[in-house]
């Protein structure tokens, strides 16, 4: 098998685990949020430490840059939390949709934060981007909806996440250390909602659903990571719309969810005004921005 039909296979079954991990989030909304935070955290910590090597599993969690790991760590969690919130409160199709907003406020942050020139290319794929934002969050401004609010705090903890694992990457920090981090520091602030109440123990199956939101959500991003180091990355990151398709099958098979005129519009503005911006960074030999990563 070759590297780039490897690399393919990890980006579809990454999308695949993303998906489902998304559905039992949204099955799950009697549990409080924190608790899902923490469940995720905790059976996510697994996949990890498979892929720690041998030579560092007494000192694994050092690092110079815990600084750099820190703020990753808070912005990935603040994301996490966002993203959840809005699948238990917003169709999937819509929610999934927003998210590709993501490499729209990577492109801003990365304006303010590491220096780069910015032309008319990426800033029409920018304004693109946001009127499909508006066309999908309509009925948010029709009806006083403010949980359309949370894909958006999502997408920019995703910016800030992106910009803070390119200097973290930078500076030779693994992609395993990164994710321990990221995972620490989400279990724990899920942890601390604890003596807040709405906490409940779990019947045996939620325990399960609970335990695989855990690993699909960690297996999803070693896999995405995976992909990216296997296959060229014209060849893979397109891959990442399926989700979206996922997100209406399982919509409407499983939440009885149908999406809108305006969703299924401004999901196509998304996706072109992200595709730009992909093919731009290619032209200019940048990194690319991962989806999700949580």
């Amino acid at each position: 098998m070759s590297k780039n039909i490897l690399g393919v296979l990890y980006m579809l079954l990454s999308v695949t685990f993303f998906s489902l991990m998304d559905v039992l989030v949204k099955v799950t909304d009697e549990y409080a949020l924190g608790q899902i935070l923490f469940f995720r955290s905790l059976f996510g910590f697994i996949p990890i430490f498979f892929l720690i090597p041998k030579d560092r599993l007494k000192n694994f969690y050092k690092t110079q840059r815990i600084g750099l790991h820190f703020y990753r760590s808070v912005f990935g969690a603040i994301a996490m939390a966002a993203i959840f919130i809005a699948l238990r409160n917003l169709q999937l199709a819509e929610t999934v949709a927003m998210t590709f907003a993501g490499p729209i406020f990577v492109t801003i942050f990365s304006i303010f934060f590491l220096n780069e020139k910015v032309r008319a290319t990426r800033w029409s794929a920018v304004i693109i981007g946001f009127i499909g934002v508006i066309f999908i969050s309509r009925p948010g401004f029709n009806t006083m909806n403010y949980y359309y609010i949370f894909p958006i705090i999502f997408c920019l903890g995703f910016a800030a996440v992106c910009i803070f694992i390119r200097k973290l990457t930078l500076h030779g920090e693994s992609i395993w250390l990164i994710a321990f981090y990221f995972t620490l520091v989400s279990g724990l602030g899920g942890l601390a909602t604890l003596p807040f109440g709405g906490w409940i123990m779990p019947t045996k199956i939620d325990f399960i659903l609970l335990i695989l939101i855990g690993l699909f959500g960690s297996v999803a991003n070693l896999l995405l990571t995976q992909s990216y180091k296997f296959a060229e990355v014209s060849l893979t990151t397109p891959l990442k719309y399926l989700a979206l398709l996922y997100a209406i099958v399982f919509g409407f098979f499983i939440f009885k969810e149908m999406p809108s005129s305006y969703t299924i519009f401004g999901a196509g503005l998304i996706v072109v005004s992200s595709l730009i911006i992909f093919t731009r960074e290619r032209q200019l030999k940048k990194a690319v921005t991962m989806p999700r990563q949580q």
